[in-house]
């Protein structure tokens, strides 16, 4: 015994119900649907471990995933390839992640490494991120340029 029911969209058969078959289209756009939310998912996993394995905690951060780990991975090495008995200098630290992301994704990046500070900035979407390794805190923004034409 097979009923159809248009309006409610079940199949019934012998007192047993499951939905209609969505068409493939409608298969496809409920995989693009999910594909950005899963891989985001995945990603942010991936970041929560490189960040635990790394020893590092984040703070705060509006930056794409990879961004984020390229920073990590490079701080970490900074900090490790520094001599044992002394402490790494903030200000080389700053100034190598700086250059770092203005070779990597253009100019106007900004970076501040210290223990105590306090900071207030506009930062462009995307770029931004905030961390701590070890006793140094690391603030990492990107700001817009504009060119300036003479007249």
């Amino acid at each position: 015994m097979v009923k159809v029911s248009n309006q409610n969209q079940y199949i019934f058969f012998n007192n047993s119900h499951t939905t209609a078959k969505p068409s493939s289209m409608e298969k496809e756009k409920q995989v693009y649907a999910k594909q950005p939310h899963e891989r985001r998912a995945t990603e942010e996993v991936n970041l929560a471990a490189t960040a635990i394995s790394l020893n590092v905690r984040l703070r705060s951060s509006d930056m794409p995933v990879y961004m984020q780990q390229r920073a990590l991975h490079f701080v970490r090495s900074l900090v490790d390839s520094a001599p044992k008995n002394s402490r790494p200098n903030p200000t080389h630290l700053a100034r190598a992640l700086k250059k770092e992301f203005d070779l990597a994704y253009g100019p106007a990046w900004h970076c501040v490494v210290g223990k105590s500070f306090g900071s207030f900035v506009t930062h462009s979407p995307g770029g931004f991120m905030y961390f701590s390794l070890d006793s140094l805190c690391v603030l990492l923004f990107k700001t817009e340029v504009q060119l300036i034409k003479e007249t």
